[in-house]
């Protein structure tokens, strides 16, 4: 058996986060408004051709096989390499890629074409072509470890119906289908290195993309090159890419500052209001369709995936364990105290700003401590109750365990945290090996993305092992719907219920924050980030004459 690492209780996690600068809590207020800045202009400077641009990466990716991935930090990665059939722009909107159009759908909901563009190659010469498409989705469809079934609905069969269109069949509509093909269901793998690999295909990823894989050293680095064949090559200018792993929010910054690296994503708000006052570093910043939450585990015996089973456990059984948690967390408080006003509370898988936001989805238990203390007695466990929550082994997330127990302890919860890195944790997540897990999600423009995989009974990241008829039914209902207002009612629904039964107790959303050199001579442009947390580099470029 694996020996676990050592559990943190808040005495212990004390010296290490004074390491960190934990700041005291402050007081409790409304977040500030804070602009969106996705992206940096080129504008009319001009820029230099060449160079290798070194971004700091807060966390290694997993492994970056499209199909099977579940990590944010695989997709920046993926995001240089491997284009999808749409992508979304800064403003959230849905927009064709690897597709000629937005796809077309039949007046019964259940054919629906999609025209793929003609003239283009993947990385290793291979054209790229309907029939490339199909083999890629029925990839995802069937491939026994794959993260993207649920993603792509009731599909009864997928046809190339000519060299450039691709016809998907369904059992019953399905509409978030453009939004899913805008995330890793629709990167598009080369069908020839999908022969020769099979399932080693992650170890050297064939795609279409602005740069191609060149090599990985675990825990230090991903490299890509430039690729000469791309269809858009007159408009990458980088020679190469190198994603250097720093999983050290203060050590990204430092290299940030003395341009040993150019770009640097995930910078702690512990660190950004000194670095906005410094010259020579930009920030863009943005907020994001996803959350972080505690997720427990209530049947995820056998890994994700698999039918839900049974764990003996008060936390796992009885539901009012689970509110009271909920009930126990300050959530403003803690988004005061660890992220200085810079995200913001999280009650649900819907965003404020979604347009299917509604005063459901908005919902938010009180922070009531007496309540949750009484719904603890009532369960009849010895107080306090203890919890073990792994979490990743970082900085911020480690001051977010101390805050989070002195948050919860007052109602009566005793939790014991288990610092994990953060490629291991997803192992942990994925198998069922943690009776809760402090972990979040990027986000997606559609909210069947940010719920569906995570809530539905038996879905490919429903970690908890949550298993509810009504709630499987109404996501079913809310994927079938085209009319956003009837969608979004449904998602308030489904949001009700998971409040009440609390597999998943969400606790605040990010604010995406990437730094980068703005002058001198290893100033950038072109960088761009959006609400879905990816950081673009496709475009990026050294400028010429910086001051």
């Amino acid at each position: 058996m694996t020996a676990r690492p050592a559990l943190l209780t808040t005495a212990a996690l004390a010296p290490l986060l004074a390491l960190t600068a934990c700041v005291p809590v402050q007081p409790v207020g409304q977040a500030p408004e804070r602009e969106d800045v996705t992206g940096v202009p080129v504008g009319d400077r001009p820029l230099r051709d060449g160079g290798d641009l070194v971004m700091a990466l807060s966390a290694e990716p997993d492994r970056l096989d499209p199909t099977t991935s579940s990590s944010l930090y695989t997709r920046y990665v993926m995001n240089a390499i491997c284009e999808k059939l749409y992508d979304i722009d800064a403003d959230g909107n849905l927009v064709p890629q690897l597709a000629e159009a937005l796809p077309t759908t039949s007046p019964d909901g259940l054919t629906v074409t999609i025209p793929v563009r003609s003239g283009i190659r993947f990385a290793d010469g291979t054209p790229l072509d309907a029939a490339a498409v199909v083999t890629t989705l029925e990839r995802n469809l069937t491939l026994p470890t794959s993260s993207r079934k649920n993603e792509l609905g009731p599909v009864r069969d997928v046809e190339a119906t000519g060299p450039s269109t691709v016809v998907v069949h369904y059992e019953t509509p399905f509409a978030p289908l453009t939004a899913s093909l805008a995330d890793r269901a629709g990167v598009v793998m080369s069908p020839a290195a999908l022969a020769e690999r099979g399932e080693d295909f992650g170890d050297h990823p064939t795609c279409v993309g602005p740069f191609k894989f060149v090599d990985r050293v675990p825990q230090t680095s991903i490299t890509v090159e430039r690729d000469p064949g791309y269809y858009a090559a007159d408009q990458v200018h980088l020679d190469s890419i190198t994603y250097r792993i720093m999983t050290d929010a203060t050590i990204r910054a430092a290299n940030l500052r003395s341009g040993d690296v150019q770009v640097a994503d995930s910078l702690s708000p512990q660190d950004v209001d000194a670095l906005r006052q410094e010259e020579g570093t930009g920030l863009l910043q943005t907020g994001s369709f996803g959350y972080q939450g505690v997720t427990f585990n209530l049947g995820n015996t056998d890994g994700v995936g698999k039918p839900p089973g049974r764990i003996d456990t008060p936390l796992a059984t009885d539901p009012r364990i689970r509110e009271a948690f909920s009930l126990a967390v300050d959530r403003q408080a803690l988004v005061n105290s660890v992220f200085n006003d810079w995200y913001q509370p999280a009650c649900s898988f819907i965003s404020p700003d979604s347009v299917y936001a509604t005063e459901a989805s908005d919902a938010c238990p009180p922070h009531d401590p007496a309540r949750a203390e009484e719904l603890l007695t009532e369960a009849g466990v010895e107080l306090p109750y203890r919890i073990r929550v792994s979490a990743s082994n970082t900085a911020d997330t480690l001051r977010l365990s101390q805050a989070l127990q002195a948050s919860v302890a007052e109602a009566g919860f005793q939790l014991e945290i288990e610092p994990v890195e953060y490629s291991t944790l997803l192992d942990q997540q994925s198998s069922g090996d943690f009776e809760a897990v402090q972990l979040g999600w990027s986000g997606r423009v559609d909210p069947h993305g940010n719920s569906s995989s995570f809530l539905t009974t038996g879905a490919g990241s429903n970690y908890s092992g949550y298993s509810d008829p009504e709630v499987d039914a109404l996501l079913k209902q809310a994927a079938r719907s085209t009319d956003p207002a009837v969608r979004a009612d449904l998602y308030g629904q489904v949001v009700a219920i998971v409040q009440r039964d609390n597999p998943i107790v969400y606790l605040y959303r990010v604010r995406s924050i990437t730094g980068y050199v703005s002058s001198g001579e290893d100033a950038v442009a072109g960088v761009e980030t959006y609400a879905d947390g990816v950081v673009r580099l496709g475009r990026a470029a050294f400028l010429q004459g910086s001051e």
